[in-house]
């Protein structure tokens, strides 16, 4: 695995931290760092939605069921969790997309996912969301 200081989001800055509770990333460590052991590419941190979850039962990737035995608490709405990028874009194009957490989304991600798509179901505010024309919430506009 690289070193996590090396690994970069998807708006080019250092991959910050997706979700501690539950402990989420290929390698539980809280974020969606990579490397060649992960073949799913776990790099879109989402924060899960009941319909994102209820695709992926449908789809055969129960996310919401505990599993102990892997240490795996089960996924509630609102959690955060590095999801595979090619469930979170199957998802997106369902119309059942989860948010995405762009400074936790790790850029290997864009290798399957577009950055227009990701950008459009962020629910964090990059830095360069002025450049985009967007308001602030409770601006006029």
């Amino acid at each position: 695995m690289d070193d996590p200081g090396t690994e970069r989001n998807v708006l080019g800055g250092a991959l910050e931290p997706c979700g501690t509770d539950p402990m989420t990333g290929f390698t539980r460590d809280g974020s969606c760092r990579t490397g060649p052991e992960d073949l799913g590419s776990h790099t879109v941190c989402a924060v899960v939605s009941a319909e994102f979850l209820a695709l992926q039962r449908r789809l055969g990737n129960d996310l919401s069921t505990p599993r102990p035995q892997y240490g795996f608490p089960g996924l509630r709405p609102g959690d955060r969790w590095c999801v595979v990028a090619v469930r979170w874009r199957q998802a997106a194009e369902a119309g059942a997309p989860a948010g995405v957490v762009l400074a936790a989304t790790n850029a290997r991600a864009l290798e399957v996912v577009p950055l227009e798509l990701l950008r459009a179901h962020a629910v964090d505010v990059p830095d360069d969301a002025s450049s985009l024309g967007e308001q602030p919430p409770g601006s006029a506009g």
